[in-house]
């Protein structure tokens, strides 16, 4: 890297920390922040190099001119006020995109909020340095590697950064979780709580080493080839004709629903709400230039569904993270990583509180008090005046629910399992208080939310894993040892796009099961089900959907039939010019977030690492499919990590390849040894208490909380009625005996 100074009274040997002293980072928080005293009467200068190129004077920068810039680049990254108004005047007049659609539930709120705004302050400030040095630096660089650490400290103050590095105070006698994740490690509170940066297992490979996409510079070649565009990747790969769609014959669909409900207790990556560019208001739902945060994907030619190449798929950046240092750029887990139900509770204390029921002393969530499913509770509704909802419900009048999860509504069944659970909280927490009429609300709470969290503990690890590991599982997630408070357990960047696996397993349609467990009514298509949760509350409620959870079977992902076309080419399409591409959209994420591609994360796994045609079409034993991989990356190395791990042939009894499996089970390896309240810890639950627990099922949940009658013994696994249903309520089954364990242990 060469400094370059063209300036009368500066000589080669002045360094650049001579001019960024103090005064820039003390300047750019003022006027961030709105101090017009700064400016007020006089014209000051900051002793930056100049402005652009060609200014060879002084390398001067006016404070007035420094206050327009930094304005400028911060306008958009005040971007509550541009996102409330934007979608509000469009729910309003009823004229919702897709984008908009997905980012209503992609937007940070509460704490999130805070988090991502101090975030996209310190890259706006970092990057408004770097421009101004461009024209004197030959090459990419980092601008932090020409700031003292009192100048990064200064700006990382002025952002709202330095708010994380509190120190965190833990109560060493409390017994339960904090809703946030924080005090969960002794020795680093903050490990695993939420509005944290994702951990990153491999450094991050971006185009420009610090935050810039791979891809995001046309023609820019990596290990001798340029990346394509992954809606041509998709257009290529994952597209199949609609007759050639394979139902698993030995996974039901609600393997495919608890796999989605658990990725939304573990991670949530909210996208930067900025719905303008940095540089200037230009719409990136309406336009297709590449400016932060917006990186658009292309449309490639001859596209089967978009015949304008000029058009293209919106896409939104996801949030970066206050990253100290050498500031390259991470991203934001919005929730704690613990397996411990915040999709049910939430992982904001705000949000938390707003979930419950503080009208006794119950300990009990707050229900729904305009609508019941037979007597039984729904969520609450948002307190929005208007949402999503309402537009899809159209003369239904069903607004969006509140869920401890932003994304409870984007799917009929997974809005069907955050009911179910909330039932499962309130059915204990009031079993708790016959057993124990004098403890408070609080206690009942906690205690109801403590057993919730355990249940789903032991039906993931116990029925769900297996099932997807196959036999990787005992490799990946050994028999448990106990606690280790040196394990990381935050979720890693990865594993936010390996879990997607399961984009590839979902149906495309929507099915409802009358008591019979005959077909109730028309197949709903997905395209049409995304928020529609009015179908619920008008059309009979949660039951008809678990039940078509349980003896339906999930889409097969094969490397012939990956991802079905209401995924595909007509998500959200609902009042849109364009649908989305889930695939696409993972991919692209892939980039965002700096991944490194397929045969870095082989070699991370301890994978052979394919060099070219003939060893890929060894590792995907598809001739085939590995040459338009090569076709289009020209290179194993570039293969973006989803669309490679996704199409390796399954582990022998499971539904992932195995790279999947290596990087999904190592994930809940960690998440389970390096939680200090994971239910087989000793002094969670009492030995009694234990063994009561590891008789739970889902399908005892079922029983439990709806009037459904009669339940599959093996949930997970593709189900015949009725030879493979019990009735609740025989009492030689097996979940009978279950419901007798658990009440000797808590009851």
């Amino acid at each position: 890297m060469e400094i370059i100074f063209s300036c009368p009274g500066v000589t080669r040997s002045d360094s650049p920390e001579e001019y960024l002293h103090i005064q820039v980072p003390l300047a750019l928080e003022r006027v961030a922040l709105g101090s017009s005293s700064y400016c007020a009467g006089k014209e000051m200068t900051l002793p930056l190099f100049a402005a652009q190129p060609g200014e060879l004077g002084c390398p001067m920068l006016s404070c007035v001119t420094c206050r327009t810039h930094v304005f400028a680049s911060f306008q958009s990254c005040r971007f509550y006020f541009i996102l409330s108004g934007s979608i509000k005047e469009h729910l309003q007049n009823n004229a919702l995109t897709p984008v908009e659609l997905l980012g209503y539930f992609k937007q940070p709120v509460a704490g999130t909020r805070a988090a991502v705004r101090a975030a996209d302050y310190l890259e706006t400030t970092l990057t408004l340095l770097k421009e101004k040095l461009r024209w004197a630096v030959r090459g990419d660089f980092n601008v932090t590697d020409l700031l003292t650490p009192a100048q990064l400290g200064m700006i990382f103050k002025a952002s709202g950064c330095d708010q994380q590095n509190k120190k965190i105070n833990c109560d060493a006698s409390h017994l339960y979780r904090t809703i946030t994740g924080e005090c969960n490690n002794r020795r680093n509170p903050s490990l695993g709580a939420s509005n944290r940066p994702l951990v990153r297992w491999l450094p991050a490979e971006y185009e420009d080493g610090v935050s810039l996409p791979r891809g995001w510079t046309e023609g820019k070649r990596f290990s001798g080839f340029p990346y394509p565009l992954v809606r041509k990747v998709s257009n290529k790969i994952v597209r199949f004709p609609p007759e050639q769609l394979r139902l698993d014959q030995q996974r039901a669909r609600m393997f495919m629903q608890w796999g989605q409900f658990i990725d939304h207790d573990l991670d949530f990556t909210p996208s930067t709400a900025a719905r303008v560019t940095f540089r200037g208001k230009v719409d990136c739902d309406t336009t297709c230039a590449k400016e932060p945060p917006c990186f658009p994907i292309e449309i490639p030619p001859n596209d089967p569904r978009i015949k304008n190449t000029r058009d293209c798929i919106p896409f939104f950046r996801s949030a970066p993270a206050c990253t100290s240092g050498r500031a390259i750029r991470d991203q934001i887990n919005a929730l704690t990583s613990f397996l411990d139900g915040s999709m049910v509770y939430g992982s904001d204390v705000r949000l938390a509180n707003k979930l419950r029921d503080r009208t006794s002393q119950l300990g009990l969530l707050a229900v729904n008090r305009n609508f019941t499913d037979m007597g039984k509770a729904y969520m609450p509704f948002g307190s929005a005046q208007k949402d999503p909802c309402l537009i899809v419900s159209k003369g239904a009048k069903v607004p969006c629910f509140l869920a401890g999860d932003s994304r409870a509504n984007e799917m009929l069944e997974l809005t069907c399992m955050h009911t179910l659970f909330l039932r499962e909280h309130n059915r204990l927490a009031r079993g708790l208080k016959k057993l124990n009429p004098h403890w408070n609300g609080e206690k009942l709470y906690q205690e109801a939310r403590k057993i919730l969290g355990a249940m789903i503990q032991i039906i993931t690890y116990r029925d769900y894993l297996p099932l997807l590991l196959g036999t990787s599982f005992q490799r990946w997630i050994p028999r448990y040892r106990g606690y280790n408070e040196s394990v990381d357990p935050r979720i890693s960047n990865v594993f936010t796009l390996a879990f997607r696996f399961g984009h590839a397993s979902v149906p495309p349609t929507v099915d409802r099961l009358n008591e019979n467990y005959k077909p109730m009514g028309p197949k709903i298509q997905l395209r049409n089900a995304f928020f529609a949760v009015w179908r619920i509350v008008k059309e009979g409620g949660i039951d008809p959907f678990l039940r078509s959870l349980m003896v339906n079977q999930a889409k097969l992902m094969t490397q012939q039939q990956m991802v079905v076309a209401d995924l595909r080419d007509r998500m959200f399409e609902q009042v849109a010019r364009i649908g989305l591409d889930l695939p696409a959209l993972n991919m692209q994420r892939c980039r965002d977030h700096g991944l490194p591609g397929y045969n870095s994360w082989r070699q991370f796994c301890g994978l052979s690492q394919p060099s070219g045609l003939e060893t890929l079409a060894q590792v995907l034993r598809n001739r085939g499919l590995a040459k338009k991989f090569i076709q289009l990356y020209g290179t194993p190395k570039n293969i973006d990590l989803w669309i490679g791990a996704l199409s390796e042939p399954f582990v022998n009894g499971g539904r992932v390849g195995p790279l999947m499996a290596c990087l999904i089970g190592t994930q809940f390896r960690k998440v389970r040894d390096g939680d200090r309240f994971w239910w087989e810890n000793r002094g969670v639950f009492t030995p009694r208490q234990r063994s009561a627990l590891a008789k739970i099922s889902l399908s005892r949940i079922i029983c439990d909380n709806t009037k459904i009658s009669k339940v599959t013994r093996h949930i997970f696994q593709a189900n015949r009625y009725p030879c493979d249903f019990v009735s609740c309520s025989f009492p030689a089954s097996a979940l009978q005996d279950e419901a007798k364990c658990t009440a000797l242990g808590f009851f």
